[in-house]
């Protein structure tokens, strides 16, 4: 970054998932912060990211980099004057509000413009695409897993935005490189591109990293619930609140009991998918979005993983979704008689890059070392259930480096059952010894 800075150069940072390019970025801009003078009138970053990534960015940044002044510029309350961004040193906004707000930031000149997963503006002809490369500022920086998903022209718009003019016009680009290497296999005009865009692109794989890697990271990650999704949550929530507001008076605890659990469990498939509730459900759900969104950044990586969830139901979801788009998968449940099958169809079948288990069925006696990503779907009441699962990969044998992303629907039941398990980690095994006894 700061070879890249020095030149005057854009970069693409496009390290594997999970290997902390938000991190590096954070620290980037901290390091912009106690360097830049105050008299400098660009001292105001700007972030564009996806919008299910908004939260974690947030987050991450609170952790590992408090002293940043970070404005959210997202939601219908934002700022409609420039001015404003002045104040901080960091604004986090999405591609969908960069377009609608063109005008106002096209008008300020930024230090550094950060795009957080750069493949979203692949397409050079889209909007996205137009309004950021209408934005002004000192330095760019592109950082993507993927920056290469279907096709070499999707390096194109990326290396444009960081540095402008290196890979020429769109069409000479189509004309000098894309066709030579896509339609005509030409491996040296493929060894050209590689040579002129390597000074600007830092990729990492896991491998390459492994021997710094812990043996297993954990990490959550916020899902934004979107509106239909949203709404109906929330009416859910006041309903059941207030049956059991009315029947407290009529003092019928065992009732009650019943109609707690009967809601909190509707509570948590509506943060996961509608879909579970109410099967005419069309629209879609913002955790199922992001999950999508990480297996394909995974999959292009080649690498398998497990995919847990409580609710066979939701596994449903995955697995229509996964047939619809002909993605071979694995499938585990209660209901599995084979079980013995579908293992060896994971471990052995190298097209098999996705294992659908569901937690009960799949938590104990399976050895799964072939994996190195585990995606937990929802959050269990108990911790020690999630652990059992995560061991499914992480266990002896496994020469691999292991990534834990554990997907909750923010400002839902969800993340007052995550503040549960961390409280009860410590005292996990002697407080919950069976489900039933969390009611009690």
């Amino acid at each position: 970054f700061h070879f890249l800075q020095e030149f005057k150069f854009g970069g693409v940072l496009a390290d594997d998932m999970g290997l902390g390019k938000t991190v590096q970025t954070l620290a980037l801009l901290q390091k912009q912060k106690e360097e830049l003078k105050s008299t400098d009138h660009a001292k105001t970053s700007l972030l564009v990211l996806p919008t299910s990534l908004v939260y974690n960015w947030q987050k991450e940044a609170d952790k590992f980099a408090p002293k940043l002044r970070i404005l959210m510029h997202v939601g219908s309350n934002r700022f409609k004057d420039a001015y404003a961004f002045t104040h901080f040193d960091l604004v986090i906004t999405t591609y969908g509000i960069v377009r609608s707000d063109e005008e106002l930031f096209s008008k300020f000149f930024f230090n550094y413009i950060i795009l957080d997963e750069s493949q979203n503006i692949k397409n050079p002809t889209s909007k996205s695409f137009k309004s950021i490369k209408s934005l002004k500022s000192r330095h760019k920086l592109a950082l993507s897993g993927t920056p290469i998903e279907n096709s070499v022209s999707d390096i194109w718009s990326q290396m444009h935005f960081s540095n402008p003019g290196l890979l020429g016009s769109y069409s000479f680009f189509q004309k000098e490189f894309v066709i030579p290497i896509e339609k005509k296999k030409d491996e040296s005009t493929a060894k050209r591109l590689q040579a002129i865009i390597k000074p600007f692109v830092l990729r990492r794989t896991k491998s390459q990293v492994a021997t710094e890697l812990p043996p297993k990271t954990e990490q959550i990650v916020y899902c934004e619930m979107n509106e239909s999704q949203a709404e109906l949550y929330e009416s859910t929530k006041s309903e059941y609140r207030n049956a059991l507001l009315e029947g407290t008076v009529n003092d019928n605890a065992k009732g009650n009991q019943i109609a707690l659990l009967q809601g909190l469990t509707k509570l948590r498939q509506l943060a996961n998918h509608p879909k579970m509730v109410d099967a005419d459900y069309t629209e879609d759900s913002g955790k199922f979005e992001a999950v999508i969104n990480m297996l394909e950044s995974i999959s292009t990586e080649g690498n398998k993983v497990l995919i847990f969830s409580q609710f066979v139901k939701h596994l449903d979801i995955f697995k229509s979704y996964f047939k619809q788009k002909n993605i071979p998968f694995a499938y585990l449940d209660g209901a599995t008689k084979d079980r013995a099958q579908a293992v060896q169809e994971f471990k052995e079948n190298d097209a098999v890059k996705v294992f659908l288990i569901s937690i009960k069925a799949g938590g104990v006696g399976l050895n799964l070392t072939e994996a190195d990503y585990v995606f937990i779907l929802d959050p269990w009441w108990n911790p020690a259930v999630e652990q059992q699962a995560i061991d499914r990969s992480h266990r002896i044998g496994q020469t691999r480096n292991v990534f834990i992303y554990k997907f909750i629907s923010k400002d839902t039941v969800e993340e007052k059952i995550v503040a549960l398990q961390n409280r009860k980690m410590s005292i996990a095994t002697s407080l919950i010894t069976t489900e039933d006894s969390f009611v009690k």
